[in-house]
């Protein structure tokens, strides 16, 4: 059902990146499945490194498991969420699959162009970049002066100077308690 728009949005995405189709020319005829619950996806790779969607009955060389919940952290790239993949079979194209995974890169000015024209789909990609880049900038802020305040003006938060002040006075305080116990048992044992 998605195996076709999916090997067309793939086999794009490659060809954008020339030299990603090198790497994948050494896997020629090799299989990689990937099991979405409850969607399955086969390719096999052609020998001039572009995917071809392979039946589900096709063995596959490689396989990765993907649970749904999964796919927003993968879509950020987080890095611990691939180590959350499973996978099992051919080594080399599994280590391939994951190199691939993290360095393609979408030319959407590129694509944008053949509907804008060049100038203008560089310029809806500069805006969109600066836009992403000032939200993410407010949202530091944002937190940052949470923090100042949770710290500073109501102290919900404890700064680490303030931790280690109070660390030293515990410390300090159970030494005390300590010295006092033993003179309290020196104190007793010689009344007796």
């Amino acid at each position: 059902m998605f195996a076709q728009p999916s090997i067309k949005t793939l086999n794009h995405l490659l060809t954008q990146n020339s030299w990603a189709l090198s790497r994948l020319q050494k896997f020629a005829g090799k299989t990689a499945r990937f099991n979405i619950a409850p969607f399955s996806f086969a390719y096999t790779i052609l020998e001039d490194g572009l995917l071809q969607s392979a039946d589900s009955a096709t063995s596959a060389d490689a396989v990765c498991l993907i649970t749904p919940s999964l796919l927003p952290r993968l879509a950020t790239r987080d890095e611990n969420a691939r180590s959350e993949i499973r996978s099992e079979g051919d080594a080399a194209l599994l280590t391939e699959i994951f190199f691939l995974s993290q360095n393609l890169q979408w030319d959407v000015a590129d694509d944008l162009s053949k509907f804008t024209g060049d100038i203008a789909a560089e310029r809806i990609v500069q805006t969109a970049k600066n836009t992403q880049q000032q939200l993410h900038n407010g949202a530091v802020s944002f937190a940052e002066s949470l923090s100042e305040y949770w710290t500073e003006e109501r102290p919900l938060i404890t700064k680490p100077p303030q931790i280690t002040v109070f660390t030293q006075q515990v410390d300090t305080l159970r030494d005390a308690i300590a010295r006092l116990e033993q003179r309290i048992k020196r104190l007793a044992s010689t009344k007796q």
